[in-house]
């Protein structure tokens, strides 16, 4: 699959106007089917005061909403910046087609969007994160799971 350089030149017009006009961070997206735009993003953490409002994240939110489907099989996403790792999980979770960036991690980092330290903290153990964690109530743990199991109108996802 080859990329569109026009639609990556709108995912960076996006994220440079995005600084211009002193709405967040340096970060565009642009989701694309079938040689269409469907949706766009910018990056608007600091805008919404919401630390998921990344590029990627806010046109694959607008994307499900125009085509009305939680999945986007078919689209692709074109992004100014390689995607962290928030991001690359929410276009897998999306079943998008494809990634085309523009920009590296090493770019984002050397500007100070730095997320080397997320795929250090993946790799520790839950209890050696900067952010630990421990299972609780490991006993009640399945209930909800058991609950959808037995739901018949569930949705796959």
């Amino acid at each position: 699959m080859r990329g569109n350089p026009e639609f990556m030149r709108q995912a960076i017009e996006l994220a440079t106007q995005n600084v211009i006009l002193g709405h967040g961070g340096p970060f565009g997206a642009v989701v694309v089917r079938a040689g269409k735009v469907i949706a766009t993003g910018v990056n608007q953490v600091t805008a919404t005061n919401d630390p998921t409002a990344h590029a990627e994240v806010t046109a694959i939110r607008e994307a499900c909403r125009v085509l009305e489907d939680f999945a986007l099989p078919g689209c692709v996403m074109y992004t100014s910046c390689e995607p962290c790792p928030m991001c690359l999980a929410a276009i897998q979770w999306a079943r998008m087609d494809a990634i085309f960036y523009s920009g590296t991690a090493e770019d984002a980092a050397a500007a100070g969007f730095d997320d080397a330290f997320l795929y250090e903290e993946i790799r520790k153990p839950v209890s050696e994160r900067q952010v630990p964690g421990e299972q609780l109530l490991a006993e009640l743990g399945n209930e909800s799971f058991d609950a959808w199991r037995s739901l018949m109108s569930r949705v796959e996802y």
